[in-house]
C-alpha cells in the first residue's frame, strides 16, 4: 500500500547550496533523498515546502513523499536519520492525507532573521553561524514601526531580488514583528508566500531605518515605486531561518498512524 508522509526537517545551512538539488552541488534536498533511496530501497521524489537559498537556516522545512514501505514512522525516523549528516536532522516524521503536497498546500510560513548587535563578536556567544553581526546600534522601535509597513497584499517587486520576476508580484505579510533579546535583534516575518530574497531586502530595508538614515514611512514610499533599487541591501543569508510551515488540519490527519515526534509549539505549529 502506498502511503504519504510528511517530514519535518532542521538543518543548518552553512555548508549547502540551498534546499534545491543542483547537479554537482550539496543541497538539503539531495542530502535527504540519498538518505530515503537507501532507507526505502527505491526511487522518491521528495517535494519541499519551498526553495531556501545558499547558507539559509531552517528549524522546521517540510517536505513530503510517497512509499510502498511498511515500516512504522518511529522506523522511519530513525532510519533516515542515521544515514544523514551531522547538519541536518528529521525532527518529525507524519503519515498524511494522500493528496498532501508541502508546496501547493502550504497556507503561511514564518521566517525569523537575527541580528547579533552588539560590538562584541558573535562567536562569545557561538551563534557565528546563524547571526548576521552588525556592530552599529539599531533603533529597534524605529525598525517594528517601520516593519508595519509591509502588512498587508501588496505588490513587493521593491523587495524582490533582481532578475526574479514572477507572473505576480504581489504577496501577502501577515505579521512583521521586531523585538531585542539582549545582544539580539529578531524579525518575524509571517506570509502567505515570498519572493526571491524578499524577507533579506525586507530586513535590509528595515537596518536602514534602524540606523537613522531614513524615518519608518519611508519603507511605504520605497514600496510605492515597485524599484528594487530604492530599497535597502540585501542582509546576508546566515542569518535568515525558515521556523514553520502551516497547513490546512484536514490535509495533517490520518489516524490509523501514530504520530512521532510532532507535538506542535508555538515555534513549529502543525496547523
Amino acid at each position: 500500500m502506498r502511503r504519504t508522509f510528511r517530514l519535518q526537517v532542521a538543518f543548518d545551512g552553512t555548508d549547502f547550496h540551498g534546499w534545491q538539488n543542483q547537479p554537482g552541488l550539496r543541497t538539503v534536498q539531495g542530502v535527504i533523498e540519498h538518505a530515503l533511496r537507501r532507507t526505502l530501497r527505491h526511487e522518491v521524489d521528495l517535494i519541499g515546502s519551498g526553495r531556501t537559498d545558499a547558507g539559509v537556516h531552517a528549524a522546521g522545512h517540510v517536505s513530503n513523499f510517497t512509499t510502498t514501505c511498511e515500516m512504522t514512522p518511529e522506523q522511519l525516523r530513525h532510519s533516515i536519520g542515521s544515514r544523514l549528516p551531522e547538519d541536518v536532522s528529521i525532527t518529525a516524521v507524519r503519515p498524511v492525507h494522500p493528496e498532501f503536497h508541502a508546496t501547493r498546500d502550504a497556507r503561511s510560513k514564518l521566517y525569523r532573521y537575527r541580528i547579533h548587535n552588539a560590538r562584541r563578536g558573535a562567536v562569545e556567544g557561538l551563534t557565528q553561524r546563524c547571526t548576521y553581526h552588525f556592530w552599529e546600534s539599531l533603533d529597534v522601535e524605529a525598525m517594528r514601526a517601520g516593519g508595519q509597513h509591509f502588512i498587508g497584499e501588496m505588490d513587493f517587486t521593491a523587495m524582490a531580488a533582481t532578475g526574479g520576476v514572477r507572473e505576480s508580484m504581489v504577496r501577502t505579510v501577515l505579521r512583521c514583528d521586531v523585538e531585542r533579546h539582549l545582544d539580539e535583534i529578531r524579525i518575524d516575518v509571517e506570509g502567505t508566500g515570498f519572493l526571491w530574497k524578499q524577507v533579506r531586502n525586507m530586513v535590509g530595508t528595515l537596518m536602514n531605518v534602524g540606523r537613522g538614515r531614513w524615518e519608518p514611512q519611508r519603507v511605504a514610499e520605497i514600496l510605492a515605486t515597485h524599484d528594487r533599487a530604492n530599497a535597502g541591501p540585501t542582509a546576508p543569508a546566515l542569518g535568515l531561518c525558515l521556523q514553520w510551515v502551516r497547513y490546512p488540519p484536514h490535509l495533517l490527519s490520518c489516524p490509523a498512524q501514530a504520530d512521532v515526534g510532532d507535538a506542535p509549539s508555538s515555534e513549529h505549529p502543525a496547523e
